[in-house]
């Protein structure tokens, strides 16, 4: 496969990078947060991020469409799309928890082929290029070699409907649970990717996401040598919400899992 234009994941990384530099700037400081939903937040600054994302990005590619988190887009049916999330881990920013970041992928005709995720507490720069490579400032990323559940330590989120969904949620949740060394939860599913394709963690799974939560990530995981799925082990599709990432090696055993949880709910044994 042909190397993605140099200057796409440039574009990745000063995007990522200047958001991050925004983020560190205004962490902890008074902030207007508003609500998407009981819990789902937004600050302003996850929307003067979008709003500088979108003005360097349509200067240096006008005829490129973007889809973002929080001003919406990208429908117009071009075949270059970028997909960012100006704040994963708004939350925890909103609450002074410093694990957050920004992502950034850019489609071309339904496919990623450059992303990247800044964490700017860390100063870590994940990029992936398909069929190239990952890398974590540079040096090349691989995931984890860890071959049973009972050896992996596992991430994931919860979603915003979590309230009205908890049997499913927590079920699922303690059915992992039970057979993993430990489950972590961060609070960002861009990191919790980005975590996976470095080796720090074994596998994650989440549901309800959005392909902004996942766009990059997922490219990262796929380029470090891992595998990323449905939860029931299909094919991926962004937008379908739901996936599970993990080293390869233990992706058979997480989607069975998955598969033996939602089988039971079905039976009315979970």
């Amino acid at each position: 496969m042909t190397a993605p234009d140099p200057r796409f994941l440039a574009t990745a990384i000063e995007v990522v990078t200047q958001a991050g530099a925004l983020q560190r700037a205004r962490f902890g400081s008074a902030l207007q947060i508003d609500k998407k939903g009981a819990i789902d937040l937004v600050t302003e600054v996850d929307v003067a991020v979008e709003r500088a994302a979108r003005a360097l990005i349509g200067a240096r590619f006008p005829e490129h469409d973007i889809l973002a988190e929080e001003l919406g887009g990208g429908d117009r049916g071009r075949s270059h799309c970028w997909v960012f999330d100006p704040l994963d881990g708004t939350t925890n920013f909103a609450h002074g928890i410093p694990i957050f970041c920004s992502s950034l992928a850019l489609e071309i005709d339904g496919e990623a082929v450059v992303g990247a995720v800044f964490d700017p507490n860390r100063q870590e720069l994940f990029t992936a290029e398909r069929g190239v490579g990952a890398w974590l400032n540079g040096a090349p990323l691989h995931v984890s070699r860890t071959g049973a559940l009972i050896d992996a330590v596992l991430v994931t989120g919860f979603p915003y409907d979590v309230h009205r969904t908890l049997d499913e949620v927590i079920g699922l949740f303690a059915a992992y649970v039970g057979e993993a060394r430990a489950v972590r939860r961060l609070g960002s599913a861009a990191i919790d990717l980005c975590w996976v394709a470095a080796g720090r963690m074994d596998g994650f799974w989440e549901e309800r996401l959005q392909p902004w939560d996942t766009r990059a990530g997922a490219l990262l995981v796929q380029e470090a040598g891992g595998q990323v799925t449905g939860l029931d082990g299909a094919d991926w599709d962004p937008a379908g919400g739901h996936l599970v990432a993990s080293n390869g090696r233990l992706h058979g055993e997480m989607v069975r899992v998955a598969r033996t949880f939602r089988e039971r709910r079905r039976n009315g044994t979970a």
